[in-house]
Order: structure tokens, then C-alpha cells, then sequence
């Protein structure tokens, strides 16, 4: 099981370096402000971060997701894919499937057609930080799969979630339980799966070594 620190930091800290001006690179805050106000609710209930499976990376993952809980006399009927970006199966800040990875992506986009497997970014799609919604696109682009535009960040934007899914009645999802939430993160994406009421799956590896990165929301430079 997870060992959750009583004092953890805020996830806000996100930084992305642009491209160097005539004073030297610019750096950008890319602010969570839900992921910070959300973090505390850990001190009170500190499960609402654990995932309902862990694999070890984004090829590990069990298609169908209701094969993940055979054999375990738990109801599952999950119809809709919410799917991470940075670090799940793309490297960060780029648009493209990790090329270990296409495969496996593939097979994902076949099992959940259409509006069913729908990508939810705190880059891509967070109108905080991709107002114009260009990164949007460009992932749209080089995925082929939908890209929520979303005014709160993970894991607070639960009910845009369900909101976009009670616009396409054809993805068959009525309630959260049918819905999976796939990431790299415990205090966000799992939140957002258990704060919503969906399964979570968490990818404990990611694209990047673990010993390089913060699984609690915080990404080093």
C-alpha cells in the first residue's frame, strides 16, 4: 500500500520552460489550484488517492478494464476511459504515444471507440493554462481521440466529466462507476477517480523513471 506523508506539498508546482528570448529562458507556473485545495482532504480521508488497480505501465494495462477485478466478486461495468497524457503514455510536453507504446494504445482505441476513450490534461485542455485550446487540438491531431476542454484542473473537474458524457448519450455512460480513470498521478488522477466515483487504475511507472519524478502531483525540472 501507498505510504501517505501527513504534510504533503501542494501540486501546483508544475513548471514548463519555453523556448529562450533575448533575456534568457521564460518560465511558466502552470498553477493547480484545485489539486492544491483538493490535497488537504487527504489529511481527512487519505485513501481518496489510492487507486482501485495498479499496473506497472501503460502496456500493462488490462483490456477489458473489468478483467482487472476477476475472481474478486466486485461488480464493474465500465464503458468510458478517461485517459492522463503527460507521463501515462506520451513523454511530457509532447503530443506523441510513446512509441513502446503505440501498440497497446491501439488496442485501447478499438475496445473504447469513439467518445468512450476521451483524454482529460491539466496541459492540453485546461482552459487555465491552454486558453486558445491550440494544445488541445494538436493532441486531438496526433491521437485521434477527443480532448475535454475543462475550466477546473484534476482533480476537481469530476463533474465536467459526467457532464460531457451526458452530451453523447452514445458512450452508454449514466454514472461515474462507469467510468475508468487511467494515470500517472495519486492526487490527481486517482483523486479524481475516487472523488467522482469511477474505478481508478494507476500507472505506477509512467514514461519517466520513477526516481526522477514525484508520484504525488509535483513534477522536478
Amino acid at each position: 500500500m501507498v505510504q501517505i506523508s501527513p504534510a504533503l506539498p501542494p501540486s501546483n508546482q508544475e513548471l514548463h520552460l519555453l523556448p529562450s528570448s533575448p533575456q534568457g529562458p521564460v518560465t511558466k507556473m502552470n498553477l493547480n489550484l484545485s489539486g492544491t485545495v483538493n490535497v488537504f482532504k487527504l489529511l481527512f480521508k487519505p485513501t481518496l488517492c489510492l487507486p482501485q488497480h495498479t499496473v506497472a505501465t501503460f502496456n500493462d494495462l488490462p483490456i477489458p478494464f473489468e478483467k482487472a477485478f476477476e475472481g474478486q466478486n466486485r461488480k464493474c461495468d465500465i464503458r468510458a476511459v478517461v485517459l492522463d497524457k503527460d507521463d501515462c503514455f506520451a513523454v511530457p510536453h509532447t503530443n506523441e504515444v510513446h512509441k513502446p507504446y503505440k501498440e497497446r494504445f491501439e488496442q485501447l482505441k478499438a475496445a473504447y471507440p469513439g467518445r468512450r476513450l476521451v483524454i482529460v490534461s491539466n496541459t492540453a485542455g485546461a482552459t487555465s493554462h491552454d486558453s486558445s485550446l491550440k494544445l488541445a487540438k494538436e493532441l486531438e491531431e496526433a491521437t485521434g481521440i477527443t480532448v475535454l476542454p475543462h475550466k477546473t484542473k484534476k482533480p476537481g473537474c469530476g463533474s465536467e466529466i459526467m457532464e460531457y458524457f451526458r452530451k453523447h448519450p452514445e458512450t452508454g455512460v449514466s454514472h461515474p462507476s462507469q467510468v475508468a480513470v487511467v494515470g500517472d498521478r495519486l492526487t490527481t488522477d486517482m483523486m479524481l477517480a475516487n472523488m467522482m466515483g469511477g474505478w481508478g487504475f494507476w500507472i505506477r511507472e509512467g514514461v519517466v523513471a520513477p526516481e526522477k519524478k514525484s508520484i504525488v502531483g509535483i513534477r522536478p525540472l
